[in-house]
């Protein structure tokens, strides 16, 4: 008896010194050997504080950074709202890292570094799993290797050209909805001032919910409303000092909501792939060429395992397809009306080209193709106001960058904001708005280099850009179509980080009837 008790206490000894250890090396040993590693080759940044790094200082400057709308001017310069820890290294060198909590992040800006990165996207992945991320929107973004492959090939016949062409009825019907609503507000005084974000919003979640639900697109609203609460719970717990086990309110929040997406989401798909398993025509919307892309890959490989897409990664990729597709076409919608407004003679040169191209009429496919300033606008509304900032990535394995040699384990930090401002790539008019910049192409105005990427680049680049672009030109040229705007006297500039860049007290504008 006393043996047992003895080999019992030194198999919990043993557990307690393997625990304590790998506390100890994730809280300090690590952390310590990754700094040293990296302060060797020359990166700049401070010393590893324990637990938190540099999160506490960060935290603070980002909400004092947005406590008060910043002036706007001719120059967009708002990269020091959401950068001032990194922008205050940066004067000490170019190279530069900042701890999030115990992990080093390395801030990556030179073109040949970026492209290099894109391009080792096996050694080189999204930042380990963080289980608020998660709780928030997984899908083709989150996977990696062969299931990403498979995840992408599936996919990927959803956004084909023709399936978008197919879309535009979709798109325009949610657009027509928008515009007549501000034709009624507008026809009783001949103007009237509008906080056009919020429309926006329903407008793009409205679009997404056809685009992607066909005929259950008033489930999907439902799913819209959730993903809304859904993004404030996660920019409230990551503006704090945020450890993911701790079973925050925020936490206990976004896990009770995702529980209700995800019940609504198997509902609909559920439904579909009883209809489709009873011989009935599939929707050409995203939902239905989904799941007959999957059915494809299934029947294509007999019963292997791991064929093709389970329940849970169908409704993981719809919640991709709502969150990135909403919240990407309604941020660029709004910067455009912004800078439209306060640049009125680059608003009345998109105007008169969408009249020359389809006067009255609703805009077809070849049209919307065809309008050069209307995309020059949004290709330097997209350089200005990307709707995400940073790309964060993490090292699966030793990898060379240039002359640096950076450790498995640490993250990078792909900066699309500062690549876009950074003066040394696009000229000392950088912060101004100049849609001329893009009048031969992204190709010219970048001169070659790897300066522009607003939806990543590379093999995993967005795979829902065009769907994204096309419905932004629709939008703007009904917009333009439609009506004259300009800034109200209450428009506060305050370009706000929460999931995506938004206006964080809306977007009030003077709109006439044209």
């Amino acid at each position: 008896m006393a043996s047992c008790v003895a080999v019992l206490i030194v198999v919990w000894v043993s557990i307690v010194i393997a625990w304590a250890w790998r506390v100890l090396n994730w809280v300090w040993l690590r952390p310590k050997k990754l700094e040293r590693c990296l302060k060797e080759q020359g990166f700049t940044g401070n010393s590893y504080r324990l637990l938190f790094g540099d999160t506490k200082d960060s935290s603070m400057m980002l909400r004092q950074a947005q406590s008060k709308p910043m002036k706007l001017s001719t120059s967009h310069d708002i990269a020091p709202r959401y950068f001032n820890l990194f922008l205050n290294q940066k004067n000490t060198g170019r190279n530069s890292f900042v701890w999030v909590g115990p992990i080093p992040k390395v801030n990556i800006l030179n073109p040949e570094d970026l492209k290099e990165i894109f391009n080792k996207h096996e050694n080189i992945q999204r930042t380990v799993a963080n289980p608020i991320i998660d709780l928030l929107v997984q899908g083709l973004g989150s996977t990696v290797d062969e299931k990403w492959a498979k995840h992408r090939k599936i996919i990927n016949p959803a956004f084909h050209l023709e399936k978008l062409k197919g879309m535009l009825p979709t798109f325009y019907h949610s657009c027509s909805e928008m515009i007549n609503e501000w034709e009624r507000l507008v026809s009783k005084e001949g103007s009237c001032e509008l906080d056009v974000w919020p429309c926006l919003l329903n407008m793009s979640a409205d679009v997404i919910s056809r685009a992607a639900f066909g005929s259950s697109y008033q489930e999907g609203r439902k799913i819209f409303q959730l993903l809304q609460q859904q993004t404030k719970n996660y920019a409230a717990a990551i503006q704090s000092v945020h450890i993911p086990f701790l079973p925050t309110k925020h936490h206990k929040r976004m896990k009770e909501i995702n529980k209700e997406i995800r019940v609504l989401l198997r509902g609909i798909i559920n439904k579909r792939e009883e209809a489709i398993k009873m011989g009935e025509a599939s929707n050409h919307d995203l939902l239905g060429i989904l799941l007959e892309s999957n059915l494809k890959e299934i029947r294509e490989h007999g019963n292997k395992r791991n064929t093709g897409m389970s329940v849970e990664d169908v409704i993981e990729e719809c919640k991709l397809f709502y969150f990135a597709g909403q919240e990407t076409t309604s941020t660029l919608l709004v910067w455009a009306i912004v800078l439209l407004s306060q640049n009125q003679n680059w608003q009345t040169r998109a105007r008169e080209e969408v009249l020359q191209a389809f006067g009255s009429n609703p805009p077809t496919f070849d049209a919307l193709s065809q309008l050069k300033v209307v995309t020059m606008v949004l290709l330097e509304v997209l350089r200005l106001y990307p709707p995400g900032i940073e790309l964060p990535r993490t090292l699966r394995r030793k990898t060379q960058l240039g002359r640096f040699s950076l450790p498995a384990g640490v993250d990078v930090s792909l900066h699309i904001l500062l690549v876009h401002h950074n003066e040394e790539l696009w000229g000392e008019d950088a912060h101004e708005f100049k849609p001329e910049r893009f009048s031969d192409g992204v190709s010219k105005a970048t001169k070659n280099q790897f300066a522009y990427f607003p939806f990543g680049a590379g093999p995993r680049i967005c795979i829902g850009q065009n769907f994204a672009m096309l419905e932004a030109k629709l939008a703007l040229s009904l917009i333009l179509q439609h009506f004259t705007f300009e800034l109200s006297p209450s428009y506060a500039h305050a370009p706000a980080l929460l999931t995506i860049l938004q206006p964080q007290y809306g977007a009030h504008i003077i709109l006439s009837k044209r």
